[in-house]
């Protein structure tokens, strides 16, 4: 049993320009980070967005200890926070890579938490399934998406009961997009503003994947559209184009998009971890 978590991170920004700023000057960084993602081995999938002119998220999914992971972010790729810092309201000192402990007292304060967690192969580690696919020469021939939806709550009442409603909904919701078989890794994450994020990593294409959405946890967006500013006609699964539209609409395009392992999907890493099992068994 592994200890899997995701991070969404908000960094406040001191302005407009600076949101504007970030835009421009992350993504040339991209590859850099990436590399020292590769290196650092716990992370499955990482992205940044700029949420709004005040706030930039970076968000991830990883193996063990927020701590250790900002301290291994810090050391490996430090230049990149160090820019983003400059454009911070109130930052951590920076270099970064000097100042790893305020580095992870700054982001642990600055960690938003999800409502919904759900991961598709909750006991295997970003390594362990590499190593598993390198090992049966598996290269995968997917394409893993991002998807990240922010959904405007109508007030702050009603927002209270959206993050109520998730809550209590967490198990079943699990379940649900286990059900659909192609999200790697799902979060509903409360933002500022009476704002909910939609963050999934899932594979094959945008509207097969909505159109499957709608089948298996449509249930759960009824419920939410009953809060939300101007919603797509409900229940989701009869309006199927109209879902998918307000989907693709609300859809926000990430800066960047880490993959641990490219290529693989969902069921291929099921059949990975079952074959890695059944050899256990039978003793090779």
């Amino acid at each position: 049993m592994t200890n899997q978590n995701h991070f969404t991170l908000s960094f406040p920004l001191q302005s407009p320009a600076d949101a504007k700023a970030l835009s421009e000057e992350l993504p040339p960084m991209m590859p850099g980070l990436f590399q020292a993602e590769d290196a650092i081995g716990t992370i499955h999938y990482s992205r940044f967005t700029v949420l709004s002119d005040k706030s930039l998220l970076f968000l991830g999914d990883f193996d063990g200890e927020f701590s250790q992971l900002m301290a291994d972010l810090a050391g490996h790729a430090g230049p990149v926070f160090d820019t983003i810092c400059r454009h911070v309201d109130k930052p951590p000192p920076t270099p970064v890579a000097d100042n790893a402990d305020a580095f992870i007292e700054w982001t642990a304060e600055h960690l938003l938490h999800a409502a919904t967690l759900f991961s598709a192969y909750p006991d295997v580690t970003a390594k362990e399934i590499k190593a598993l696919a390198s090992a049966a020469g598996v290269n995968g021939a997917g394409e893993q998406r991002p998807f990240l939806v922010i959904l405007p709550i109508k007030s702050s009442i009603a927002f209270v009961e959206v993050k109520l409603l998730l809550h209590a909904r967490s198990r079943q919701t699990q379940k649900d997009l286990g059900t659909v078989g192609t999200p790697h890794f799902a979060q509903f994450v409360p933002l500022e503003n009476n704002q909910v994020g939609f963050f999934t990593v899932y594979d094959g294409t945008f509207d097969t994947y909505i159109a499957d959405f709608t089948k298996y946890i449509g249930e759960v967006f009824d419920l939410i559209f009953k809060f939300i500013k101007d919603p797509p006609p409900s229940p989701c699964r009869k309006h199927l184009q109209e879902f998918i539209d307000f989907a693709a609409a609300a859809n926000r395009t990430p800066i960047g998009l880490y993959k641990a392992y490219p290529g693989l999907t969902v069921q291929d890493i099921h059949a990975l971890i079952a074959d890695s099992k059944s050899q256990e068994r039978s003793g090779k």
